[in-house]
């Protein structure tokens, strides 16, 4: 209802009146929020929604509009922010986040790069002033979320050659990344990953354990 530039409604996408709006936001959802559970949040995703080229500004224009709108709303910690555009994985939108301490959701996802990509784009740097990071695993690159229902539904197991290994391998030295640097890496999986989240979690946990052991053992992650 905030990062969104539209909405739909009746059918058809029309133009979000609250988008990027730091009174809606304040007033209306963050001061409820940090009433009701207060430290118990772990972090504010703002996620935008993939723009058509028709839809989408120039990324110099996207930095303003950012600056603006975190520049008012409450200084937190906690704030993430999913762009799903690739265009705007640029540095202009990037100096804006390290500036104002806002993390970059790193998204798999239908029409974006893979992780590993997503996260050099950025320089290797995690911007979150509260030393966090998100990836979300949501769908198979290139497959469209209607699809990725398809195949995945009832969700209760992993669908023969849906999980893109390279989004389990990137995840697992992602996480590695970020304890080097000393972050605490949030993944959020979705059963359209794969077929089953529980089952991706442990895929990715496996990875990972793998990766250190190998660099334990003196060996090339």
């Amino acid at each position: 209802m905030i990062a969104a530039q539209k909405l739909r409604a009746g059918g058809k996408y029309v133009p979000n009146k609250d988008y990027l709006n730091p009174v809606v936001f304040t007033k209306q959802f963050y001061e409820p929020a940090v009433d009701l559970l207060g430290p118990r949040i772990a972090g504010f995703i703002f996620e935008q929604e993939y723009q058509r080229s028709q839809d989408r500004i120039p990324a110099n224009e996207m930095a303003r509009a950012l600056t603006h709108f975190f520049g008012v709303i409450p200084r937190e910690d906690r704030y993430h922010i999913e762009l799903r555009t690739e265009s705007y994985l640029s540095d202009p939108v990037f100096e804006v986040l390290e500036k104002q301490g806002v993390g970059q959701v790193l998204s798999h996802w239908t029409w974006l790069s893979p992780l590993g990509k997503q996260f050099s784009m950025a320089g290797g740097r995690f911007f979150n002033s509260g030393r966090q990071n998100i990836i979300r695993l949501i769908t198979p690159i290139g497959m469209r979320y209607e699809e990725a229902y398809a195949k995945a539904q009832p969700f209760d197991k992993m669908i023969d050659g849906m999980l893109p290994p390279k989004m389990v391998e990137e995840t697992a030295k992602l996480i590695g990344a970020g304890i080097e640097k000393g972050i605490r890496v949030n993944v959020l999986i979705n059963n359209r990953a794969g077929g089953n989240a529980p089952i991706i979690a442990q895929r990715v946990a496996e990875k990972f354990l793998e990766k250190q052991e190998k660099i334990e053992a003196g060996l090339h992650p």
